[in-house]
């Protein structure tokens, strides 16, 4: 690869900050952020600060024509896609390839429908253990980017072009033969390790500790399992297993993006979690009582977020004891 290749970036969270730090010190490539309103300001303003090193942020706002880009990468909460992704089309071109590294088992989908599923590449991260706090990301675990088209038995030009891209900037993937099934596979981890983190505000160190942690995660994700099976879809009791090793690499204190979002006050992703479990349990007539639970749990916490405040505050007995208070 000697021409200078054009990579874009929509959402500059945890992985999107990731990704931009990644490109940004990766020779032959041109590397930029998609960002309009206050963002843009900010962005401009701050840049991203990743693993302590700082970064200014080349910006493109959606109303400049600049030159197709050859991988635009879409890193956005779901409830944010639905307004963002229009904001692509004028780096969208006939070469384009657009991945999605957001949660969930629909955004690919609904970027075909706007751009053509002809340019979109199944896209699943592993293992990462970013975290976001303001505009600082920090990681001590790349993980892993997997993708590829739906079937891999041959390997397409854009996911062969996506492979160069990613080998040049040290992005450790993987593609697999099969990319449906590990779609599904990501979408039961996070459905039983993001959610069950949340609701027990629990790091990675809990799961990895505790059996009873481990088998609420268990029951969640074996629901998605049973609607796997339904599907045609063949996850099995294996795909639990093959999750251990990858949540053992984690840092011990690392967090799920879903307890940083109830942390900090966020929406979170339930709705894409167990609301989707539930919308199909529901359509298939098999039961999800552990996801139907979790939804109305999650969707409280984010109706009541709660913030640490030091009892010290408002007891005369103070010392570093924390407690939650409403607000």
């Amino acid at each position: 690869m000697t021409r200078p290749e054009k990579v874009a970036i929509l959402g500059l969270g945890a992985m999107g900050a990731y990704f931009a730090s990644r490109f940004l010190l990766t020779p032959h490539v041109c590397t930029s952020v998609l960002a309009k309103g206050q963002r843009y300001a900010r962005l401009m303003e701050n840049g991203v600060q990743v693993n302590g090193q700082h970064f200014k942020i080349p910006l493109v706002h959606p109303e400049e024509k600049p030159d197709p880009a050859t991988l635009i990468i879409v890193a956005l909460k779901h409830h944010q896609l639905a307004e963002a992704a229009h904001d692509l089309q004028n780096l969208v071109g006939d070469q384009t390839t657009i991945i999605s590294v957001m949660n969930g088992l629909d955004s690919e989908n609904f970027l075909g429908s706007i751009y053509g599923m002809d340019k979109v590449l199944y896209t699943i991260s592993v293992g990462i253990d970013a975290v976001r706090e303001g505009s600082e990301v920090s990681y001590t675990n790349p993980g892993k980017q997997i993708f590829g088209a739906a079937d891999n038995q041959q390997l397409s030009p854009r996911v062969k072009t996506v492979q160069d891209l990613f080998r040049l900037a040290g992005i450790p993937f993987e593609t697999p033969p099969d990319m449906i099934r590990m779609l599904w596979w990501k979408f039961m981890i996070n459905v039983g390790m993001n959610q069950a983190s949340a609701v027990l505000r629990a790091p990675y160190s809990v799961f990895q500790q505790s059996r009873e942690a481990q088998q609420l995660m268990i029951a969640l994700m074996r629901e998605v399992i049973a609607l796997a099976d339904v599907t045609g879809i063949k996850l099995g009791e294996d795909a639990i297993e093959d999750w251990y090793p990858v949540l053992h690499a984690l840092a011990p204190q690392g967090k799920t993006s879903m307890l940083q979002d109830i942390e900090a006050g966020r929406k979170t992703e339930v709705e894409i979690f167990a609301g989707k479990v539930v919308e199909l349990a529901e359509a298939y007539d098999i039961p999800a009582p552990v996801n139907r639970t979790f939804l109305q749990t999650i969707r409280v916490l984010e109706a009541y977020p709660t913030k640490k405040i030091p009892v010290s505050q408002e007891a005369q007995h103070g010392g570093n004891t924390w407690r939650e208070k409403p607000g």
